[in-house]
This record gives C-alpha cells, sequence and structure tokens, in this order.
C-alpha cells in the first residue's frame, strides 16, 4: 500500500491484493521504520459500520475509517477510487482518496509490478 500525503489530502493506492485482503479483514495497515528505539510512522486504513470517513492520528499512525458499505462496493467493482472527506473541526477538512493501483505507463524503476491492476489504456501504453 502506498501514502501520498499533500496539503490536507491523504490519498492511498492499494494493489490487487490488498484490496482483497482489506475487502476481506476490513483492514490494512503499514509501518515505516526508523530502527531500533525509535518511533516508527504507521498508516492503516479500517471499515467502520459508521456512514462517513473519519480519521485520526495518534501514537505515530494515521487511521482512516471508511464506511464498509462504500468500501466493500468499491472493492467488489471496477471502479478506480472511493473518495471522501473528514471534518476533523470546524475549519479543518480532510481530504480522503483510495484508489486501486495500476502498473505504470513508463516504468523507470525497478519497483515490482506484479501485483498492480492493468492500466485502463492496456498493455500497448506500458
Amino acid at each position: 500500500m502506498k501514502l501520498r500525503i499533500r496539503e490536507n489530502t491523504l490519498r492511498f493506492r492499494l494493489g490487487r491484493s490488498e484490496v482483497e485482503t482489506f475487502d476481506q479483514t476490513g483492514a490494512i495497515g503499514d509501518n515505516v521504520r526508523f530502527g531500533l528505539g525509535k518511533n516508527d510512522f504507521g498508516y492503516l486504513l479500517e471499515k467502520t459500520p459508521d456512514s462517513n470517513f473519519s480519521a485520526s492520528f495518534a501514537d505515530g499512525t494515521i487511521v482512516v475509517r471508511v464506511p464498509a458499505s462504500d468500501a466493500n462496493s468499491w472493492a467488489n467493482s471496477d471502479e478506480v477510487s472511493l473518495a471522501g472527506t473528514f471534518l476533523a473541526d470546524e475549519q479543518t477538512e480532510l481530504r480522503i482518496l483510495i484508489e486501486k493501483d495500476f502498473v505504470c505507463l513508463n516504468a523507470h524503476n525497478d519497483e515490482d509490478q506484479s501485483d498492480r491492476y492493468p492500466h485502463p489504456k492496456g498493455d500497448a501504453a506500458c
């Protein structure tokens, strides 16, 4: 799972097996490790029975809660993205975007792309 943070937007990209895990278990997460005795940074997506997106940050971990009905529909469809917002307070809106990760159009690194979704432009685009 990839996480991109920009301003007040969290953007998650999940490969095929990650979407399947999220769908079946209701949660998926990862950590960035900074070494022994250091604080790690974690991020977690989890389904919630609530009808709204929510998010929190505590103990070095971002937790984003996604309405289970929306997450289930997204995971079992051809829909690429699932978007929502969370009003943290009267002045702060956090935008949340969860996407299925496609193979790169211009593979420029040695990153394994075997678990990604086929690109909508087809194999000729890669």
